[in-house]
Parts: structure tokens; sequence; C-alpha cells
């Protein structure tokens, strides 16, 4: 093939082929001495560090761009683990908001329980809100999100709500500011009925919902990912709990 032809070629295929950027993220032994520190604060549980591994903690920090001094908020944060993570890594000059969905407050008692635990922290604050109008601070470095962006779409909630919630998300953070997603992977052509039936989603419906918000893609990593999970069963299926495929997304608020 001719040079110049080559090259043509190449530019058309460029323009036309889809673009996943992929980060970068650091291991365990390479994550800086601050999330190290992070992770052995006396802030967190005996429970929590026993997630660490099996969690990649550091290189969750890592991908999320977790820095001292900032601004977080932890989406439907569960039983808080990262929450507590999030409160000793940033330190005394950061600060985390704690975001617990009213819904899951009556569905759940620990789940009301983890958030007064996340109220008590020197740099914490918590607000429940219903699930599809969360009333964050502006000004947010972060907003984090895992394993719960698919119940934004569960059948008893409206069928706006991740639309709702990605624009009150869009609106909190800084310009620049980073939307990171963690979540169970459905099968490509899984369908709207995964979150409900599955509770997975499909990382390409995360993209679009995400992106039509405003955001852009700024990274995506596999670190999470599992090749013995077809991606097709309940993740609280016995044969599959606690070891299922996840995908990670980090969305950047244009400046």
């Amino acid at each position: 093939m001719r040079p110049l032809l080559a090259v043509i070629l190449a530019a058309s295929l460029a323009a036309v082929a889809p673009v996943a950027p992929v980060a970068p993220v650091a291991s365990a032994q390479t994550a800086p001495v601050a999330y190290e520190a992070a992770m052995a604060s006396p802030i967190r549980t005996t429970e929590d560090r026993a997630r660490d591994v099996a969690r990649h903690a550091a290189d969750t920090l890592a991908f999320a761009e977790v820095k001292p001094g900032q601004k977080i908020g932890d989406m439907i944060i569960g039983g808080g683990y990262f929450t507590r993570l999030f409160a000793a890594a940033v330190g005394p000059e950061g600060h985390v908001t704690a975001w617990q969905p009213a819904e899951f407050i009556g569905f759940q008692a620990s789940y009301g329980e983890a958030l007064a635990a996340a109220a008590a922290l020197d740099n914490a604050d918590a607000i429940s809100s219903p699930i599809g109008a969360p009333e964050w601070p502006e000004g947010l470095d972060l907003i984090f999100t895992a394993q719960n962006y698919h119940d934004l779409h569960l059948k008893p909630f409206a069928t706006d709500t991740a639309t709702r919630v990605n624009a009150a998300v869009f609106k909190a953070l800084k310009p620049g500011g980073l939307y990171v997603i963690i979540d169970h992977d459905a099968a490509a052509g899984a369908g709207s009925d995964a979150p409900d039936s599955l509770h997975r989603i499909e990382v390409d419906q995360v993209r679009r919902e995400v992106e039509a918000a405003g955001f852009v893609l700024d990274g995506s990593s596999d670190l999470l990912a599992r090749g013995d999970d077809p991606r097709t069963a309940n993740v609280f299926a016995p044969s599959i709990r606690g070891k299922t495929s996840q995908f990670m997304l980090r969305f950047r608020k244009p400046a």
C-alpha cells in the first residue's frame, strides 16, 4: 500500500472507530503512601480491612484520583465501607458527604445505622433524601458509587430516577470533577430488566446515561473483571455472590 493511501485509511478508521479510554491503575504495591496510611486508619473497622484485597482498596483510590483535602460524595453508601476509606484518605482538611436514599433506610434498618455512623466521623456528614433527589452540596471534587448504580433502575422507582440522579451529580461537582461508577457487569444484550432481575447493568447503558448528563468518559479499568463470571446470574445467587465481574468507569465534568 502506498504511504499516502495508508495514512488516509488509518485516519478514516480512527474517525469512525469508537474510543474507550483505559486509564492506568496503580497496583497496591505502587499506590501512594497516603493510601496505605488511609487503609490503616483507626476509623476503619476490622471487617473493612478484611475486604480490602477483594475490593482492591488502594487501586480504587488511585483510579478515583483521591487526594488529601478533597471534598467527596459517597453515593448510596451501603454499609459505609468506602465512606470510611474516603474519610481516612482525604484527612482532616477534606470532607466526605455520605448519601443513603430514604427508601433504602426504610427497607433495612442497618442502612440507617450505617448513615448514623458516617455522621459521627470527624470529617463527614450524612444526608438522606428520596432516591431521585440527592441533596448534594456543590463544589465536590468526586462523587463515587460502588455496586449501586443499577439500583437507580429498580422497578419500584420512577423510570427517570437515573436521569435525575446524574443531573444532580453533574450540578454538585466542580468543573473538572470526577464521577466514578463501579457496578456488577451484565452480559451484552441483557437489556433494561437486568438491574431489577439480576442486580447488574450493562456498561454501555451506564456510559450512555452518564454522557447524556454532560459528562465525558475519562477512564475505565478491568481491575475488577472476572472471566469466570458469565454475567447472567443474579449477583445474590450462592454460586456467584462475592465473585461477580465488575466494571469501573471514571467520568469527568468538563471544565
